[in-house]
């Protein structure tokens, strides 16, 4: 009987919670789900009152407006190649300096943390000047060279991972490993990788959107035409006061669908190594 009285008191707390969850999934998704109503219809439609509210059939319209505007496909190219170097080095160089910082006793490391931890809370437009005068010193202003370079040591990616390793790569296993006469490299390659997979999913979706949606630093380091990438590209839609928002929501539905496409595929493994990491823990 007392089984029964505590079921039943939990199904309106479960209930609360599942709408509650809706409503933010609904929140969440909404303007997506915009962007393509205002993509899919005019610009007419969008200024009405109250404004159209359903999908539209201009949206081979506004994509065919958005490719004679601007080059989006050469410029999703560099974005592209951009974000994936970017993502690739990020992951190779913040993994190493996380596994030193976590597992290594070397002078000044507690210093060298606290600093890190203390530039994670700097504004990025800060660096922006001093990044540029190295960019110029070293003669890759105007080139896409200049957008990786100065996201390789990554803050936050070296402070996500060292937590992750310090509390999820054992040390009896690397101390294991170096009587076997493994070296930092061969630890880290064959012991830490294998076993912060969840992390490093989640670091590249995070280097790679921040990378492909970066605007200020390749509005400033970018003066060749050719070179320029997907934002700085997408801003050029807008034209004074005779802005077509329907053409430049048909832009941006475009420059989003690699993001769906890179959380998909990141997120698999960031989820499954999650799960796998909780049943192993029960």
């Amino acid at each position: 009987m007392t089984a029964v009285v505590k079921r039943r008191s939990r199904r309106p707390k479960g209930l609360t919670a599942h709408i509650v969850l809706a409503l933010a999934v609904l929140i969440s998704i909404f303007p997506f789900v915009w962007t393509i109503v205002m993509a899919t219809n005019t610009t007419e439609d969008i200024y009405k009152s109250p404004p159209k509210l359903t999908f539209g059939s201009h949206l081979l319209e506004n994509i065919r407006h958005v490719l004679d505007t601007i080059d989006f496909f050469g410029s999703m190219l560099n974005t592209l190649l951009v974000a994936s170097v970017t993502t690739v080095l990020v992951l190779f160089v913040d993994s190493l300096a996380a596994f030193a910082f976590a597992k290594f006793d070397f002078p000044g490391r507690k210093v060298l943390f606290a600093m890190l931890v203390g530039f994670m809370m700097l504004p990025l437009q800060l660096a922006v000047l001093p990044q540029f005068i190295l960019m110029s010193d070293i003669g890759w202003v105007g080139t896409l060279k200049a957008l990786a370079l100065p996201a390789l040591a990554n803050a936050f990616g070296i402070f996500w991972l060292r937590q992750y390793i310090e509390n999820g790569v054992p040390d009896e296993l690397l101390d294991a490993a170096r009587i076997d006469g493994a070296g930092f490299f061969r630890q880290y390659w064959n012991i830490v990788l294998p076993m912060i997979k969840p992390a490093l999913s989640f670091l590249a979706i995070y280097a790679f959107v921040g990378a492909w949606n970066d605007y200020i630093w390749p509005l400033v380091v970018l003066t060749d035409p050719g070179h320029l990438t997907l934002q700085v590209v997408l801003a050029q839609l807008h034209v004074g006061h005779t802005t077509d928002y329907s053409m430049v929501m048909a832009g941006v539905l475009m420059a989003s669908l690699p993001l769906v496409i890179v959380f998909t595929l990141f997120a698999r493994g960031f989820i499954a190594g999650a799960t796998e990491g909780a049943v192993q823990g029960s």
